[in-house]
């Protein structure tokens, strides 16, 4: 916040901040997630700049899915966007290349729409799914009977064409935009035949429309590719679940998970920009944690927005910290938090002219 004041005062960027308390304290003090009067207020905004989130007071997947997962689900926000930038000299290959990777993550779909059950005699008969997320509906029965009096648990993958399209629709414009000669669009179709078919069959439909060509990698190839071959890949669309696993990959490839930031995007409406990290509670107070992922998600905040000169700048001053080593323990410095963001504030504010 301290670096979004400072480009605030040097350029035509200004903005009012609401705070909302959201988070594993109020749940639990009073059960309250992401309620209805959050949402209302978020929807009244331009964007929402969030925090980190995770409390190992909290059962895992209670806070991700009851305020992360809801807050996609209800602004739709159905693109993921994270980039993976070679920051020198943080890159941990042993050549030093020039990469700037384009994620696009699909961000409503996939295994990560909540549908799944556990069900057989441990369980009680008859569990019924009922998932509504965003365009679709799904109602799900299971018979106890078919268990064979084993214990079963599943979760259910889906993409629809909709969603596939207007997905492979912003890959291409991005890509573009950013003047890609290719997308590469990531997946297991060789295992999930009928999901990934799909999507792929759609994303060569789009290829020929914009006349834009189109890459097929498997999902564990890109893994590999990544590491021996980064500066080969530009826009890079990818579905929900290895999207974010490749993503955390290449938060590591840029310097760790405290240089990630990253967008939750729905062009036609609210967007969310976040550090890709969770809150680290172990270090908690102590100043050690990496504020530079907070300040990109603000850079991709200020692009969405209509700021990219502003976004620009404050790239270069993270840049400037970086070599300058203004940095926190995890990338070897020996600032705190607010030290390094103090400083990247300040070198944004002498660029004033």
């Amino acid at each position: 916040m301290e670096v979004l004041e400072a480009v605030s005062e040097i350029s035509s960027f200004s903005f009012d901040a609401e705070y909302l308390d959201i988070g594993s304290d109020r749940y639990l003090a009073t059960g309250e997630l992401l309620t209805d009067e959050d949402i209302s207020v978020m929807r009244s905004k331009d964007a929402v700049y969030f925090g980190a989130i995770g409390d190992p007071r909290v059962a895992p997947g209670v806070l991700e899915q009851g305020v992360l997962l809801r807050m996609r689900a209800v602004f739709d926000q159905y693109i993921n966007l994270r980039p993976v930038t070679s920051w020198f000299p943080l890159v941990p290959l042993k050549r030093q290349v020039d990469f700037d990777i384009h994620f696009l993550r699909e961000n409503t779909e996939d295994f990560y729409m909540g549908a799944g059950g556990h069900f057989g005699p441990s369980h009680g008969s008859n569990p019924h799914v009922h998932v509504e997320r965003g365009m679709y509906t799904l109602d799900l029965d299971l018979s106890a009977e078919s268990s064979n009096g084993d214990d079963f648990a599943f979760e259910v993958g889906l993409l629809s064409r909709r969603g596939v399209e207007r997905f492979a629709d912003y890959a291409f414009r991005y890509a573009s935009d950013r003047g890609d000669t290719k997308v590469t669009l990531v997946d297991k179709a060789n295992v999930c035949t009928h999901i990934y078919g799909m999507q792929r069959e759609i994303f060569q439909e789009k290829s020929a429309e914009y006349g834009i060509d189109l890459e097929f990698m498997f999902v564990d190839a890109m893994a590999m590719a990544m590491i021996v071959r980064p500066e080969t890949f530009g826009t890079v669309a990818v579905p929900n679940l290895f999207g974010d696993i490749l993503t955390d990959l290449g938060a590591q490839l840029q310097g760790g998970l405290g240089m990630g930031g990253s967008g939750n995007i729905n062009p036609e409406g609210v967007s969310m920009f976040e550090p890709i990290h969770g809150s680290a509670p172990d270090i908690a107070g102590q100043g050690k944690a990496n504020p530079i992922a907070a300040v990109l998600a603000a850079q991709m905040l200020l692009e969405n927005q209509g700021f990219p000169e502003e976004g620009a700048l404050l790239h270069d001053a993270v840049r400037a910290s970086l070599d300058n080593g203004s940095t926190t323990p995890d990338l070897g410095g020996n600032m705190t938090t607010e030290q390094v963001g103090r400083t990247i504030a300040d070198m944004v504010l002498s660029t004033r002219r």
